[in-house]
C-alpha cells in the first residue's frame, strides 16, 4: 500500500518547490521594485576618488534626492563634512527616499515631525525645504565639523538609535565627495526604461530649485543680496538648441574652487539625468553620455571649465 504513495509525495513536493520558486522572484521584483522607485534598470554608482576601489551604488530616485540635498548644502555655504552628515542620515532615516509615512508623525527625506516644530508635513516632504530645515539645526550645533558623525546627526535628530547614523559614513562619505565636486568624474548613471524627456528650461528650473538663483549667475558675477539677486542681476544659462550652458564662477566664497563648483554641477546634472531626460553632460574635457565619464579630447579649451553643458532629449 505505500508504494502508490511515493509518487503523489514526490509531486506534491515538486510543485510546493516551484510554488516556493515563484513566491521568492516575486518577493524579489517587489523588492528591487521599491528600491529603484519602479525604475527598471536605472541605477547610479559612485565611486572613490582615492582609488581604493570604494563605491555605492543607488537608485536614480536616490540619487536625486542625494544631489538636492548636497546642493542646498553648498548652497547655504555648509562645508562637506556638513553633506556627508546630513546623506549619512538620509540614509538611515529613509533610505534617501521622499517617504510619506515613518515613526509617529514621521515624514521626508530627514523623517522630521511636525509635532516637533520642523514644519507642516506639507513643507517636510518638499526635499529642498527639509534639507535647509537639517542644515539650520546642524549650523547650530557647536564644533559639529569636529563632533563623530554618529554625535553630529543624534544632536540634530535625537533618534532612538543614534549608533545607526555610523554604518551610513563611508557611502555618504564618496556621496558628498562626489556631489560637492571635489571627486571628479566620480557618479554615473545609467538611464532606465522610463526616462521623461524634458526641456533645457526645465533643467534650469530645477538647478535654481536646488541652488537658489544664484546658480544664474555668470563667471565673475557678483551676486547682489544673500540668497536672491535682483532678476536684472541674474542672467539665464545661455541655450543652444536641447543644450543648457550653465556658467561657473571663477571664484567662491567659501573657499572652493572653480573647478570644483563645475563638478558639482556636472554630477548634480547626472544625478537628475533620468528625471530630466538629460542625454549629455560636459565639463572640463570630459563628457558623460548615459553610462559613463569619458575624455574628449579637448581638455580646459573649447567649451572651456567655466561652462557646464547639459544636453536633453528633446
Amino acid at each position: 500500500m505505500s508504494e502508490p504513495t511515493r509518487p503523489v509525495r514526490r509531486g506534491r513536493l515538486l510543485r510546493l518547490g516551484a510554488a516556493v520558486v515563484v513566491l521568492l522572484a516575486v518577493a524579489g521584483y517587489v523588492v528591487t521594485h521599491y528600491l529603484t522607485g519602479g525604475r527598471g534598470a536605472a541605477r547610479c554608482v559612485v565611486v572613490s576618488g582615492m582609488g581604493d576601489g570604494a563605491s555605492y551604488e543607488f537608485s536614480s530616485d536616490q540619487a536625486v534626492n542625494a544631489a538636492t540635498i548636497a546642493a542646498v548644502g553648498t548652497a547655504r555655504g555648509m562645508p562637506e563634512r556638513a553633506v556627508t552628515i546630513a546623506l549619512a542620515t538620509a540614509l538611515q532615516e529613509s533610505g534617501l527616499r521622499n517617504i510619506t509615512h515613518g515613526d509617529r508623525d514621521s515624514v521626508g527625506l530627514f523623517q522630521q515631525r511636525p509635532s516637533q516644530g520642523w514644519g507642516t508635513a506639507e513643507q517636510i516632504q518638499d526635499p529642498v525645504y527639509s534639507a535647509a530645515e537639517f542644515y539650520r539645526h546642524l549650523d547650530e550645533v557647536a564644533g559639529y565639523s569636529r563632533l563623530p558623525l554618529t554625535v553630529a546627526a543624534q544632536r540634530v535628530q535625537r533618534s532612538g538609535f543614534p549608533q545607526a547614523y555610523a554604518k551610513h559614513e563611508p557611502d555618504a562619505t564618496l556621496l558628498s565627495a562626489a556631489l560637492t565636486g571635489r571627486s571628479e568624474a566620480s557618479l554615473t548613471c545609467e538611464d532606465g526604461d522610463a526616462v521623461r524627456a524634458a526641456s533645457p528650461s526645465a533643467v534650469r528650473t530645477a538647478l535654481v530649485r536646488d541652488f537658489g538663483r544664484g546658480v544664474l549667475q555668470p563667471a565673475g558675477a557678483t551676486v547682489a543680496g544673500e540668497d536672491t539677486p535682483p532678476a536684472s542681476a541674474a542672467p539665464s544659462p545661455r541655450m543652444e538648441g536641447r543644450a543648457l550652458l550653465v556658467p561657473v564662477p571663477r571664484g567662491q566664497e567659501d573657499g572652493r574652487g572653480s573647478r570644483q563648483r563645475g563638478w558639482e554641477l556636472a554630477h548634480w546634472a547626472v544625478a537628475n539625468a533620468a528625471a530630466l531626460g538629460i542625454d549629455k553632460v560636459s565639463y572640463a574635457g570630459r563628457e558623460w553620455t548615459g553610462d559613463r565619464w569619458r575624455d574628449t579630447g579637448a581638455g580646459a579649451a573649447g567649451r572651456g571649465p567655466d561652462q557646464v553643458r547639459i544636453v536633453t532629449g528633446q
